[in-house]
């Protein structure tokens, strides 16, 4: 891909119904993403960048870590969702955390940060490895790069037992592919942090595993958002009847299994920003 090849529009969009579905899928995933940041060494006293913010919720979670001496600085393209995430960080009483309206690729500031972070947000556009270059200018030597992304591949494998589910797990990607995303970023990102200059990053990846109503609610809630970007003689239709108690069909058809089933994978990478090479004189 050419470097000034501009990214295409995100797939999921900035309606409030999004917003809503991103703020409820962010408490399910607080926990595994602060176990992340922490093991990638953010903590008190930072200032972290946080790529990509929609309404808030990694910048919110990031204002505990760094606590009251530090600062998190969230960027986000999308007017609306800064309006939702000021009101969010205001309503919380946060005061270590602030907006700027800018594509990630176009950051700029005169103070360095000590870590820049994002979620779900290199899969959506068309270089990462040249954002994620252009980002860690911005970090300081030692400082942090640290990414979450997904990974369907093995969603879709683990699903094959059940038909509904897999029919709709199976579905969600080819849409999301069909806009432009990258469904497979969370593998990606090895090469993409060495291609964008970065050390080779720690990896690892987690699928959260579940049955409960709200566990399976989260994939209908994602193919309802994507719903109008299906073409309307794809096949995956029929197999998933009316969309209108595709939820409840759902959560039936897991409940009647007794078994589990899987989320999305997360797959974690950070790294380092190196310091200058030494030179050896003769």
């Amino acid at each position: 891909m050419t470097t000034n090849e501009p990214n295409p529009p995100y797939a999921l969009g900035y309606t409030n119904a999004e917003h809503e579905r991103l703020i409820r899928q962010a408490a399910r995933l607080a926990p595994s993403t602060e176990r992340f940041f922490r093991a990638a060494g953010i903590g008190p006293g930072q200032r972290v960048l946080d790529l990509g913010s929609g309404p808030g919720d990694v910048a919110m979670l990031l204002s505990r870590l760094v606590g009251p001496e530090g600062a998190v600085v969230g960027v986000e393209r999308d007017t609306r969702s800064i309006a939702r995430a000021r009101a969010r960080v205001a309503e919380a009483g946060l005061r270590n955390v602030t907006f700027t309206q800018s594509d990630v690729a176009e950051v700029a500031s005169d103070e360095p940060f000590d870590a820049a972070v994002g979620r779900f947000i290199l899969m959506f556009l068309s270089d990462p490895a040249t954002v994620l270059r252009s980002v860690a200018r911005h970090v300081r030597v030692g400082g942090v790069v640290a990414f979450y992304e997904v990974c369907w591949a093995p969603t879709v494998l683990l699903s094959a037992h059940l038909p509904l589910w897999s029919a709709v797990v199976s579905l969600i990607p080819r849409i999301l592919q069909r806009a432009g995303a990258n469904t497979e970023m969370g593998l990606a990102l090895h090469r993409t942090f060495q291609k964008a200059g970065l050390p080779a990053p720690a990896m690892q990846m987690e699928i959260p595993l579940g049955r409960d109503p709200d566990f399976t609610r989260w994939m209908f809630d994602l193919l309802d958002t994507l719903r109008p970007q299906i073409p309307p003689l794809d096949p995956a239709l029929e197999t998933l009847g009316d969309l209108d108690t595709l939820a409840e069909r759902l959560q039936a058809e897991v409940a009647a299994s007794n078994t589990v089933v899987p989320w999305v994978a997360l797959v974690s990478a950070w790294s380092r920003i190196p310091g200058p090479k030494a030179s050896h004189s003769s």
